[in-house]
């Protein structure tokens, strides 16, 4: 499965860059995440708990950074496995550019899976695919940027250390 999009976001671009490649942001993007520890030199340890259709599965794997043009492209490569449910891989190539005061962010994805989750047909794993790309770049643009529903909106007294959306720009800013 390929797919490929873009987003604004109202932040520069090596804040965006520097959220990419942290190991606290992406637990917080991933759908599902239970646990990501390491770093972008040496690549992530990560365990994702997803269900697809009726296959519900423990996904221990590894992310790697590579191909890096700091600030302005990278491509994330991850592969784990899920015991008797299969396995899934995919890669995401991202690219950014400034955009006025903000950063447009690019991304292609492509993603594969094997074992029980590939008998599932292409059109449910298609689905899921695109879900969880959409879900982890929603979830990247809130981190640094906020929510956009200011009913979501973190409250005044919230310490900067805490996991609410728009954490890391105040994080860093």
């Amino acid at each position: 499965m390929q797919m490929s999009d873009s987003r604004e976001v109202a932040a520069p671009r090596e804040v965006v860059w520097a959220a990419i490649l942290n190991p606290d942001v992406l637990k917080e993007c991933v759908p599902g995440c239970t646990e990501m520890t390491g770093n972008a030199e040496d690549g992530f340890e990560a365990t994702v708990v997803q269900k697809v259709g009726p296959v519900k599965a423990t996904f221990k794997g590894q992310v790697n950074v590579s191909e890096r043009d700091e600030p302005n492209s990278l491509k994330l490569s991850g592969e784990g496995k899920g015991g008797a449910a299969g396995f899934a891989k995919g890669s995401a190539t991202v690219h950014l550019e400034e955009n006025g005061e903000g950063t447009l962010l690019k991304y292609d994805v492509d993603a594969n899976v094997g074992g029980k989750l590939a008998q599932l047909g292409s059109r449910v794993i298609d689905g899921f695919a695109k879900k969880m790309a959409d879900q982890f770049f929603t979830r990247l643009q809130e981190a640094i940027e906020g929510p956009a529903d200011p009913e979501e909106a973190p409250e005044a007294e919230e310490t900067p250390g805490d996991k609410k959306k728009g954490w890391f720009k105040r994080l860093v800013s």
